[in-house]
């Protein structure tokens, strides 16, 4: 072989071996997953195995965890939903008004082809797994349900009962690998954790913000190393993940005061309102802002004419860079789903 021929040789070997670095976190199953938490910028160790925690749940008794066939959903449209997830390869719609939680396969077929996870609850509002375990929020019985996959169906496992007042929200968040569930009415966020090897669930911890005691808050935003809050009382609360002290407190108008959800979408923070501060659902809508201080002198745009307008829109999730939002007060039009391209809002489409 001639020198120039060996350069050639040697000069592709290298590429070769660059590039498999290159594709290293994709094929070793360490790319970043569709919908995870954003963790730019976090510097988190692993929380390791569950050796101390306040209590273990409720284990329902075996009897009453033996499979059955999966229950077809009864209703042929939605009641106030609240949220959309998939798990897997499995949607998840919580039916909030008529106490369930639906899954299927696929978006594009009827509702009365999806099946039902759960009945037991009363007016839940989310759901969130680590592929293992399913945690939903009871908020009327202020329970937390825990749920596992047995041949193909779901089954109630474990339960925690007295979990603040109103569990409203409920996110896994993988870094700290704990669930996070946020009790509407009282202030607190319930931990939850269980081991690698086993599917027990434990409460770890319960962490406080004295200031939303009896404020109603419907949800919470993990964004980088930070925690947002919506609150009922006009404002946004920003707050460190790990202590939950107060970093910086957002005033907002008293035409937004009854907000829902704040995500983070390219450059912009998305707002879903549901009310004024009145309770007015008149002045629900959805608003976007680059700078959430700029609020309250009307820095902001009123987005909800993509979505036609007139119902409540309520949670926003994203799945695989698509947008799902569920709304109510509106027949057909209680799940859409839209894409964000250079902060441009396209292809809005309502599913149900």
């Amino acid at each position: 072989m001639n020198q120039h021929a060996i350069h050639i040789s040697i000069t592709h070997e290298i590429k070769s071996f660059f590039i498999i670095l290159a594709l290293l976190p994709i094929l070793t199953g360490c790319a970043p997953q569709p919908g995870a938490v954003n963790t730019t910028g976090r510097n988190i160790s692993s929380p390791g195995p569950v050796t101390e925690y306040i209590r273990p749940s409720e284990l329902v008794p075996a009897a009453d965890t033996e499979g059955s066939a999966a229950t077809p959903n009864p209703y042929t449209d939605l009641s106030v939903p609240t949220y959309l997830t998939r798990i897997e390869d499995t949607y998840f719609l919580v039916d909030c008004y008529h106490d369930q939680v639906i899954y299927h396969d696929t978006l594009s077929d009827p509702l009365s082809e999806w099946k039902v996870m759960t009945n037991e609850i009363d007016r839940g509002h989310t759901l969130a797994s680590d592929g293992d375990v399913y945690l939903l929020d009871d908020t009327e019985q202020n329970r937390i349900l825990i749920y596992e996959k047995k041949e193909d169906i779901f089954v109630h496992t474990q339960t925690f009962h007295e979990i603040g007042s109103r569990p409203h929200y409920i996110v896994y968040d993988a870094p700290t690998d704990t669930f996070y569930a946020w009790s509407s009415m009282s202030g607190e966020m319930y931990l939850f954790r269980h081991n690698e090897d086993d599917t027990r669930m434990y409460l770890t911890e319960v962490r406080r913000i004295e200031a939303l005691d009896q404020v109603y808050v419907r949800s919470f935003t993990i964004i980088d190393s930070d925690i947002y809050f919506v609150s009922g009382n006009a404002s946004i609360i920003r707050a460190d993940l790990n202590s939950f002290e107060i970093l910086e407190t957002y005033p907002v108008p008293d035409s937004m005061a009854g907000m829902i959800q704040i995500t983070k979408i390219q450059d912009y923070f998305y707002i879903t309102v549901s009310t004024d501060i009145t309770g007015n659902q008149d002045y629900a809508t959805i608003l976007r802002t680059r700078d959430l201080s700029l609020l309250t002198d009307g820095g902001y745009e009123d987005i909800y004419r993509y979505f036609i307008g007139g119902g409540t829109p309520y949670y926003i999730t994203e799945l695989n860079n698509i947008y799902y939002l569920t709304e109510h007060r509106l027949p057909g039009h209680s799940l859409w789903r839209f894409e964000v391209e250079d902060n441009e809002i396209i292809n809005v489409e309502a599913i149900y």
